[in-house]
Parts: structure tokens; C-alpha cells; sequence
């Protein structure tokens, strides 16, 4: 079987939408896939309660409690290697990984952005997107590399910048299409694997 861990740090919408497509086109049986656990960096993190109604595991790991980003990191590899991962999805978990961690699991480690990719990378990208005066928005799923958000894409979804849109209204119509590709990637990935 072919484990997936996610790793979240909020609502975990990402992470739910995969998990729901899993069960629905029985990912199990298909390709030999399961999503095993979620950890998360926050112990309040929404998504952790979705994960545990749906029976998978969850761990919490905060970061506050490490001296660095490397001993977090190392720690959070040993946590995540007791599931014995196919692949590990990142799905809203607000951590920079350091390029140890990234090695680690090369090939193996995948993204969401909520841009068009290459294009604003980082934090902000819908105001920026607006700001720029961009037609169109969307989302990015990618393999990690050490450099933030740059990594090979492996699905894209676009979106309209609509007249008055709002970083909150453009955000919305993106996360929608963010649940559409994000399992699509992943079921494509596991496939290959």
C-alpha cells in the first residue's frame, strides 16, 4: 500500500477534499493508495477534527517547542517516516522547510500555491495578482524543491480576476479550483509511484 501523510496547519480544506476523493474513487483499491495521517504544526489546527471523524491518524508537532527550524524539521521527518510515506502532501502547512528536510523526500514532497506559477510566489498573491492588474489568478500545484515555490509544476488551474474583485473574493473562486486539482495531482502522482 502506498501511504500519503498531510501535513496542515489550519481548516485543512485541501487536505478534506483529498481525503474525500479517496474514499469516493477508492483510491485503495484503484492504486494501492491510502492517506495513513495528518499532522499538523498546531494542535488547534480545524482540520485535525475532519481527519480523526474520518478514522486516520493525526499527530501534532509544534514548532514552538524547538530550539530551530532544523531540529523541528528533523523531528518532524521521524514523525512523519513512522507512516512510512509514498508521498507527503502539503497541504496549507505554513512551515519554510529547510533544504534537509526538502532532500529528504525529493520527488516524493508536493504543494499548493494559490498562484499561477512561476508568478508571486510567496505570501499575498491575490492582492498582488490584483495589484498588477492580472486578468487572470489560480493555482499551482508543484513538487517542493529547497526554493520556495519554484519547483516542477504538476497542475494548474486558472481563474478570472473579476472588476472589483477583492483579495477575499478572489481567494474563494481559487480555493475552489485548489479542491479540484490538488486530488487530481495526487491521484496522478500515486499512480505513477
Amino acid at each position: 500500500m502506498k501511504n500519503i501523510v498531510i501535513l496542515i496547519s489550519g481548516g485543512g480544506s485541501n487536505m478534506a477534499a483529498i481525503v474525500r476523493a479517496a474514499q469516493q474513487e477508492n483510491w485503495a483499491q484503484r492504486h494501492g493508495a491510502r492517506v495513513v495521517a495528518v499532522v499538523s504544526n498546531r494542535a488547534d489546527a480545524g482540520g485535525l477534527v475532519f481527519a480523526k471523524e474520518q478514522g486516520i491518524a493525526t499527530e501534532v508537532l509544534d514548532h514552538k517547542g524547538f530550539a530551530s527550524r532544523e531540529a523541528f524539521d528533523e523531528a518532524l521527518a521521524a514523525l512523519i517516516d513512522r507512516h512510512a510515506p509514498a508521498l507527503v502532501v502539503l497541504a496549507g502547512f505554513m512551515r519554510i522547510l529547510t533544504p534537509g528536510f526538502v532532500a529528504r523526500y525529493a520527488g516524493r514532497l508536493v504543494n499548493i500555491h494559490p498562484s499561477l506559477l512561476p508568478a508571486f510566489t510567496g505570501l499575498h498573491t491575490h492582492q498582488r495578482a490584483i495589484d498588477a492588474g492580472c486578468k487572470f489568478a489560480g493555482v499551482t500545484v508543484h513538487q517542493v524543491t529547497a526554493e520556495l515555490d519554484v519547483g516542477p509544476i504538476l497542475d494548474q488551474a486558472v481563474v478570472p480576476v473579476l472588476p472589483g474583485d477583492t483579495a477575499e473574493t478572489l481567494a474563494a473562486r481559487v480555493l475552489t479550483q485548489e479542491h479540484v486539482i490538488y486530488p487530481r495531482a495526487v491521484r496522478a502522482l500515486i499512480s505513477q509511484i
